[in-house]
């Protein structure tokens, strides 16, 4: 039986409609799976250069300085010192009048001794004619008086006197205090000498307000002049009775001239030192007083050794308490 020529051309446009479509529906999963990939993949690093780098930051190299001498050291004790505002006193201050004497005599007086060795080897390197005054209680007093005695030094006891800024101005905790009777200055002051028995003198620590007191500097004067020792005031106050103390228990006394380092720098204290040179000329003798900063080391090894050839002799305080 013929097949009716109709159906034949149905089925053949029902397959190229179904043919087209599978080759529609290839054709989205490519370009789908194209974009998939696309979106998925992992984007490779990198590789980090030294150029890609930014510049480390170059580190600041701090510029040498050079060193102290080894013996000159800073100190490991807190030094409390009092300074009047003039570091200088007027010439006619001075006992002894205008001695005329050549060549002048200058005393230097090294105060708040006692807390390193290294400042003492240092000063002795000079070799030139000092004083340690030495504070009673400090790290290494009695090895420093030790030294001092081995190497010819004269020494003095540097005594703690109650300031006018005390206690809010630390004093020394075997200090001498103005609320103190006679029996207890007598007694502490007894006690440094026994403690110092080659000191032959004694220059007050502070002290600005107990310096002031006659009654107690007559009590620290009947003990000096019971061991023959001098007393060599330090004028850290103006209104100091000190020398007349002194003067009236017949005790031999002088004062200070010139403090030489007020301020820590070695140019300032060279000129103090040639103050000090001016007003030993002048009256015949000076007495100066300073203290074992590094600066004031370095000032007195490079200026002390030629001062003789300026007509000036350095000499133990000893030689100018009268």
């Amino acid at each position: 039986m013929a097949v009716p020529r109709k159906n034949t051309l149905s089925k053949k446009s029902s397959g190229s409609r179904i043919a087209a479509l599978m080759i529609l529906v290839v054709i989205i999963s490519i370009i789908a799976g194209y974009f998939l990939f696309r979106g998925t993949a992992v984007t490779p690093q990198k590789t980090e250069t030294a150029l890609d780098r930014p510049e480390a930051p170059r580190p600041v190299v701090p510029q040498k300085v050079a060193p102290l001498p080894p013996e000159v050291l800073p100190q490991s004790y807190q030094k409390q010192n009092e300074y009047p505002p003039s570091t200088q006193l007027p010439d006619d201050d001075k006992p002894g009048g205008t001695g005329s004497g050549p060549p002048a005599r200058l005393a230097i007086i090294i105060d708040d001794m006692g807390s390193s060795m290294s400042e003492a080897r240092a000063l002795a390197a000079i070799k030139v004619p000092l004083t340690f005054s030495i504070i009673p209680g400090l790290r290494v007093d009695s090895e420093v008086a030790a030294f001092a005695a081995a190497h010819a030094i004269e020494t003095m006891i540097h005594v703690p006197m109650q300031s006018k800024g005390w206690p809010a101005q630390r004093l020394e905790e075997n200090g001498l205090l103005v609320t103190m009777d006679e029996g207890e200055v007598q007694e502490r002051m007894s006690g440094f000498v026994q403690q110092f028995p080659g000191a032959v003198g004694v220059n007050n620590h502070m002290g600005s307000a107990f310096t002031e007191h006659e009654e107690k500097m007559t009590a620290v004067m009947q003990v000096l002049k019971q061991h023959n020792l001098f007393f060599i005031d330090s004028v850290t106050s103006a209104g100091s009775v000190g020398g007349k103390a002194a003067q009236r228990s017949g005790v031999r006394s002088a004062r200070r001239n010139v403090f030489l380092d007020n301020e820590q720098n070695r140019s300032y204290i060279v000129g103090q030192l040639h103050q000090a040179v001016r007003v030993a000329k002048k009256n015949g003798s000076a007495i100066a007083i300073c203290h074992p900063h590094p600066a004031t080391i370095a000032a007195l090894a490079a200026a002390l050794p030629e001062l003789a050839g300026q007509g000036v002799s350095l000499v133990p305080a000893s030689q100018l308490v009268k």
